[in-house]
């Protein structure tokens, strides 16, 4: 790969990365303050791993494409082009 083709997927995976720390720590954030029992319900379910998983991969891929969304957005050169 040249340096002209990383230079793109550098942007991408450092969109990525903060989206993907976004999302932990908005669901460490809704686990700590039990929104809407979901630790509660959680707690009482017999395997909660699946559901924590499924829960954060969501996460995860909603605020990763978010991120990488907004980053691509951002790359706007100030001309407004109709």
């Amino acid at each position: 790969m040249t340096p002209t083709e990383k230079k793109p997927l550098k942007f991408l995976a450092k969109h990525l990365f903060f989206g993907v720390v976004a999302a932990i720590t908005f669901g460490v954030l809704v686990l700590a303050t039990d929104l809407g029992h979901i630790r509660t319900l959680l707690q009482d379910s017999d395997n909660p791993y699946p559901v924590l998983g499924l829960m954060f991969f969501g996460l995860i891929i909603t605020f990763g494409g978010v991120a990488m969304a907004a980053g691509i957005m951002s790359l706007s050169d100030g001309k407004d082009e109709d």
